[in-house]
């Protein structure tokens, strides 16, 4: 191990740099408690914006909810520093492929968590969201199209969602999030409960990213970049289902499943 990955896997150890990434994921779990709530909004024909984004405007759009926003801004963002970490020299009670993949998955979990926190900022200053997630997706797929071979471009950045999705779902399902938790001090009953709450959060974002994956599938068979959406669009089209308002409602459930496993496995998170 070099000098500098030696640095970065003692300030990963650090108790300061645990204490913080810890908060941050805290504050993640309280981003998917809000998309919980839009969700349900959704099901009951009364939604607006039911994405991350959209949770973010909802809790700035009250005096007390514009100091929350910076504090979640913060703590977005330090998670998403967190995560960097654990890509870099994380994950060492793992080894060979299996750690390799979970450094990528926090790296890629580091991305998106940080732009989330510079969502949150640009709210909490004033200057808007920068687009909804359907907006977002259609214009990253408006540019694929442009490109040779576009739609087979599209279709493949939609078989590499829908791959996502179906790890979020087994993960969910074998339980596999157990892996990166310590649970030894903890008492049975709340074992259970982070055990079945991550188990509903990861089997529901699952199903909501693999509606993404049809919808940007669909936008590349036919070469139309309106057709795709992102997770704003996944939980309208699910809505608009039969029993739409029961299935939107269940997977609304496991949003503020996943938000809760967040604050377990917050406290949980293993070194």
């Amino acid at each position: 191990m070099n000098r500098t990955a030696a640095t970065a896997q003692r300030g990963e150890k650090t108790d300061t740099a645990q204490l913080l990434g810890r908060v941050g994921m805290a504050c993640y779990g309280l981003v998917h408690l809000v998309l919980a709530y839009l969700a349900l909004q959704v099901a009951f024909g009364s939604g607006e914006q039911a994405d991350q984004k959209g949770a973010l405007q909802e809790i700035g759009s009250t005096a007390f909810g514009q100091v929350l926003l910076w504090v979640l801004a913060l703590g977005l963002v330090l998670f998403g520093l967190w995560q960097f970490m654990m890509a870099a020299v994380g994950y060492t009670w793992v080894s060979g492929g299996k750690r390799t993949r979970k450094r990528i998955g926090a790296g890629a979990r580091g991305v998106v968590v940080i732009a989330l926190g510079f969502s949150a900022f640009k709210i909490a200053i004033g200057s808007g969201s920068g687009g909804s997630s359907n907006q977002t997706q259609q214009e990253f797929t408006a540019k694929l199209l442009q490109l040779p071979f576009g739609r087979v471009l599209v279709i493949i950045a939609a078989a590499a969602v829908l791959g996502v999705a179906i790890a979020s779902g087994v993960k969910g399902f074998k339980k596999k999030f157990l892996e990166d938790l310590d649970m030894t001090d903890l008492p049975g009953k709340t074992k259970r409960w982070v055990t079945w709450l991550g188990q509903a959060g990861y089997i529901a974002k699952g199903v909501v990213l693999a509606i993404v994956a049809i919808l940007l599938a669909y936008a590349g068979f036919n070469a139309d970049p309106n057709k795709a959406g992102g997770l704003d669009a996944a939980l309208k089209t699910l809505a608009a289902q039969p029993f739409g308002t029961v299935l939107l409602s269940v997977v609304a459930l496991g949003f503020a499943a996943f938000g809760a496993y967040c604050f377990g496995a917050a406290w949980a998170h293993k070194r």
